[in-house]
């Protein structure tokens, strides 16, 4: 394709070239700002139907939140506290190497208290005020299930399709389908954070945001936590920024040899990134420089929000990076993996998210972009209803993996506020309602966004992929 493209003639190229010239002379004529995405940076013709969502925040919570703490109460684990869980639920289930072999699984009662909220009447325990003070602008699902037991595969399961890594994570596909609607930021940002007291080993892998198969364009950018949010933003001493264009140029224009010579996709992904790097040279300085927002806002946001490379500062740039054009923000929090800290260690991690995730979502409901932006909080699994450990030792109680059942929720984006969908059985261990799988979450996510998600591919090596690989259901009962 490439040679054949190559031998065309002047004639063949302004008989073939006429329609599209104009329409770029159209394009010229143009506010940027009106174009959904530029077609430079989208190969499918998308979104498929009118979206609900144009674009996504996600707040990943690494190491899983535990439901029946949290948001899935249940009366049955009071009333067993201690006794051993009914062997039917356990038989034949598989758990991590923490309580694989385990003989005595005692059930363990919520260690917080749980209220009614809003007019929805939500279930949401005590140690998240701020996620109940919201409680009528979110969508529950509260039978979320999956396949993997460990952090890695399940985490890398939600976020590209596949528990091995490899494959292209969601922000890469969406921005590879949908375009940007910025032309001085990346499309696809990630942001990491962790508990203050570094009290889980979760590791941040690359691949939680690349772009697999896809080019690598497509790959999301990781803001850094502390000093520059991106490396080498300020030029060199004694370089002025007509220099750093005029070098720019000058590396352009060899590697446009060297595409004409090869054809290599990757020089061009190579070409785009030195532009956007130039572009965020001027753009990152001012998105980071929190003296426009005003106080009432931070103070929304909490005392982390100056700190940069906490989860309150991820949060409100999410804001700002989206309201900017950015497509996909995925802000990832490490901590949650309480196997035996959970009585100390969940309030303090409650105490560093919930007030920041709920200011997310009052911030863009007062500023009209909740219609548009999905906000999705959640981790790659739940946590058992029984003990791992001893009852007797009530200082270190934990909770081990669990991907039968657990919740998430969701705001703004198309999705029905104020809704609890699914339900758990009554310890809380496997959904007897409306199950929602990892694929039909994904499904229900590309849906919001315009897009069906079996009409979604990428051939690679001669194989046709998804993000739902070849599953996947649109929830419908969470749309509004």
């Amino acid at each position: 394709m490439f040679d054949y493209r190559a031998q065309h003639t002047r004639r063949q190229f302004f008989g073939k070239m006429a329609l599209g010239l104009g329409t770029a002379a159209l394009g010229s004529l143009i506010d940027e700002s009106l174009y959904a995405g530029t077609l430079a940076d989208s190969f499918q013709s998308l979104p498929h139907f009118a979206p609900r969502a144009k674009r996504v925040i996600y707040l990943f919570q690494n190491g899983a939140p535990s439901h029946v703490d949290l948001f899935d109460y249940k009366p049955k684990l009071k009333e067993w506290h201690g006794k051993q869980i009914p062997d039917e639920l356990t038989g034949g289930k598989r758990f991590s190497t923490m309580t694989g072999n385990q003989i005595n699984r005692p059930v363990l009662s919520e260690i917080t208290h749980f209220k009614q909220h809003g007019q929805s009447g939500s279930w949401v325990s005590d140690f998240m005020p701020h996620t109940a003070e919201i409680a009528d602008d979110i969508c529950f699902i509260k039978s979320m299930y999956t396949e993997a037991v460990n952090h890695a595969p399940a985490i890398t399961f939600f976020l590209t399709g596949s528990e091995m890594s490899g494959r292209p994570s969601m922000g890469s596909w969406l921005t590879y389908g949908l375009g940007t609607e910025s032309q001085n930021l990346p499309s696809f940002v990630a942001m990491t954070s962790r508990d203050k007291e570094a009290s889980c080993g979760q590791i941040f892998y690359d691949y939680y945001w690349g772009s697999g198969f896809l080019p690598s364009k497509f790959q999301g950018v990781k803001f850094r936590g502390g000093g520059d949010p991106v490396l080498y933003l300020s030029n060199p001493e004694g370089m002025s920024r007509s220099m750093r264009r005029d070098l720019l140029d000058d590396i352009n224009r060899l590697n446009e040899i060297n595409k004409s010579d090869f054809g290599d996709p990757e020089i061009e992904t190579r070409i785009a990134q030195y532009e956007m790097a130039y572009k965020m040279q001027m753009s990152v300085p001012d998105l980071t420089d929190f003296r426009d927002e005003p106080q009432y806002i931070l103070d929304m946001y909490g005392p982390d929000v100056h700190k940069q490379g906490s989860y309150a500062y991820n949060c409100l740039m999410a804001r700002r990076l989206i309201e900017r054009g950015v497509r996909f923000v995925q802000c990832m929090h490490a901590g949650w993996d309480q196997h035996k800290n959970l009585t100390y260690q969940l309030k303090t991690q409650c105490l560093d998210t919930d007030g920041p995730s709920a200011a997310l979502v009052k911030d863009l409901k007062q500023r009209g972009l909740l219609d548009d932006t999905l906000v999705i909080w959640g981790g790659e699994f739940g946590r058992t209803p029984f003990l791992q450990g001893l009852i007797s030792d009530q200082r270190n109680w934990g909770r081990d993996h669990h991907p039968y059942v657990f919740t998430l929720w969701m705001a703004g984006g198309g999705v029905k506020p104020g809704h609890s969908y699914g339900a758990s059985d009554e310890f809380g261990f496997n959904p007897i309602e409306n199950p929602v799988h990892v694929h039909d979450f994904q499904a229900t996510i590309l849906h919001l966004l315009g897009i069906d998600h079996e009409q979604f591919i990428y051939k690679h090596q001669g194989r046709r992929y998804r993000l739902t690989d070849v599953h996947g259901h649109v929830v419908k009962g969470v749309l509004a």
